[in-house]
């Protein structure tokens, strides 16, 4: 397995997100494709590739022996966050499942609020949710970009804690910091939530209200 390998679109703008030196934890690793990434490009000294189901998680030490990194990766049952000990990671990807439950995540972690604890977050659905409870719970996005991935197109945010709240206002909650003005991938990944909101208008008019909005925000109005 070369370098290159495994990674898709997705997980390789995870991965850009990982602060060289930075000891990971992937939870919900599956394959273990983006630790063995990173610690393989000397990008983390060392990884925690978590998972909650038995089945991926051995998927994942299996990539682990055959990249003849297990002095370096550990793989680990874990319900998110709870079986990994706060000194035992400073970047934590949660990449691969929906808004809400990147959310509860984090909300069940008794050391997210540290300061010096680095998110990286990539929602495969409901990303919206997901930016409504970090502003809402004192989280900052530091960073944001998007990717296409198999077809569909995916946005990865940079997190830490400040203890600030700031509710998201309705725009923001779908935007985040993206810019669909200067960057066609952040473009499309807005515009496919006007399409989901045009497609809920059908039964409630105040969504094409909000997606009249998000299209004049990206300026298609």
């Amino acid at each position: 397995m070369s370098s290159e390998t495994h990674l898709d679109n997705r997980l390789r703008l995870c991965a850009e997100f990982v602060r060289p030196g930075a000891r990971l934890a992937d939870i919900g690793t599956d394959h273990a494709y983006l630790p063995v990434w990173l610690c393989r490009n000397g990008v983390c000294p060392h990884a925690i590739a978590a998972d909650i189901n038995p089945e991926p998680l051995n998927r994942g030490r299996l990539t682990v022996e055959n990249a003849g990194l297990s002095g370096k990766i550990e793989t680990r049952l874990s319900d998110g966050l709870k079986s990994i000990g706060s000194n035992e990671a400073d970047d934590i990807v949660i990449a691969g499942m929906g808004g809400e439950l990147i959310a509860k995540i984090i909300g069940d972690c008794d050391y997210a609020k540290s300061p010096d604890k680095h998110f990286i977050l990539q929602p495969m659905t409901r990303s919206e949710v997901l930016i409504s409870w970090l502003c809402e719970n004192g989280f900052e996005i530091k960073d944001q970009d998007c990717c296409e991935a198999g077809g569909k197109c995916y946005t990865v945010l940079s997190v830490r804690y400040t203890g600030a709240p700031a509710p998201a206002d309705e725009i923001y909650r779908y935007t985040g910091i993206l810019r669909p003005r200067e960057n066609e991938t952040h473009l499309r990944f807005i515009r496919a939530h006007i399409g989901r909101l045009r497609k809920q208008s059908r039964g409630d008019a105040r969504f094409a209200a909000l997606a009249d909005r998000l299209e004049e925000y990206c300026g298609d109005r």
